[in-house]
């Protein structure tokens, strides 16, 4: 029976790194797409290969989710399980109202909802769930759009003398290389999530003997996350490459390249951000560096609402699961 608990945790991984994958595949793509830099189908086979290559980076942001965050006592197969289903509903939910929410931050809040009616608010890291989700949930997206607005103005500044038409030209060449990077950076960041609870789930199983990632491991992730990038979430892409701002090769260069640095920055510290809302600051700050009435701050106001609702949401519905199933 506990082999085929084992089994159902990974199954459930695969499909939450799957959906990761339809979800976030936005976050690399949509500026390349709406700058026409790439064709949409070109863009998401070409973002789901650095996905796939990108979860080699390492496994800090993994041994975050896997043992930083909740304590060894307050971890069950069932909590495990419980947690992925409620972010997987809230990544099928926020991708059918073309929502880009966090799906890290779905993950987490499922970790914490299930944990906490397991075992009770004690087993919860306090001070790793401040500094490593909390406070970055809030300053990354305002990190990312002053960087992306300081570059983007040091770019619009450097090419001032140019035409409009050689700028696009060239900035449409430099894109393809940003948002492969920024597809990387997401891989880095994003699967090393599900490898940390794929592994944690062996560590329960005592199939390990202590937190390390598995080759096999962070191949079945980055494979379930490079097939969700194909499927492509064109809602999403369509929100944050047209609805938020109207973007130029050059702005869409920018966010991209502040994105990426970021994020690369916090996996190698082992940070757990949201690539949505890294992301999402970069083509704010990027697409307002002519004009700030140049913003839809509408769609804005959207997206963080659903990043404000995203962690309790998902920490509701993972203990409502978890409730369902081991008590009644």
């Amino acid at each position: 029976m506990s082999v085929m608990v084992l089994i159902l945790v990974i199954i459930s991984a695969l499909v939450f790194t799957y959906t990761n994958g339809f979800h976030d595949s936005a976050n690399a793509i949509a500026t390349v797409v709406s700058t026409k830099a790439l064709s949409p189908r070109v863009a998401v086979t070409y973002g789901a290969l650095l996905n796939f290559c990108g979860a080699f980076f390492g496994t800090a942001v993994a041994k975050t989710i896997g043992v930083g965050l909740v304590g060894s006592h307050g971890i069950s197969q069932a909590v495990i399980i419980c947690a992925l289903l409620g972010a997987i509903i809230w990544n099928f939910i926020t991708r059918f109202y073309g929502l880009p929410s966090s799906s890290s931050h779905a993950l987490i809040g499922g970790l914490l909802g299930a944990t906490i009616i397991h075992a009770g608010f004690t087993t919860i890291n306090v001070h790793n769930l401040n500094h490593k989700v909390l406070i970055p949930m809030v300053t990354s997206p305002v990190i990312g759009m002053l960087i992306a607005l300081i570059f983007a103005l040091i770019l619009l500044k450097i090419f001032h003398k140019i035409t409009p038409r050689s700028a696009n030209k060239y900035f449409s060449h430099l894109q393809v290389i940003s948002s492969g990077l920024l597809a990387f950076s997401h891989g880095a960041n994003d699967t090393q999530k599900t490898m940390g609870i794929v592994t944690i789930a062996l560590v329960n199983f005592y199939a390990l003997k202590s937190f390390h990632v598995p080759i096999w491991v962070t191949i079945l992730c980055a494979t379930g996350m490079a097939f969700g990038t194909m499927v492509g979430g064109w809602k999403i892409i369509h929100t944050m490459g047209h609805k938020v701002v109207k973007l130029k090769p050059i702005h869409g260069f920018a966010a991209q390249t502040s994105g990426a640095a970021i994020l690369l920055t916090a996996s190698h510290l082992g940070i757990p951000l949201s690539t949505t809302h890294v992301v999402s600051g970069s083509i704010v700050g990027a697409g307002s560096s002519e004009r700030f009435s140049s913003v839809k701050w509408s769609i804005v106001g959207n997206m963080v609402f659903a990043w404000i609702l995203t962690i309790p949401i998902c920490m509701f519905l993972s203990g409502a699961i978890y409730y369902l199933v081991t008590k009644l």
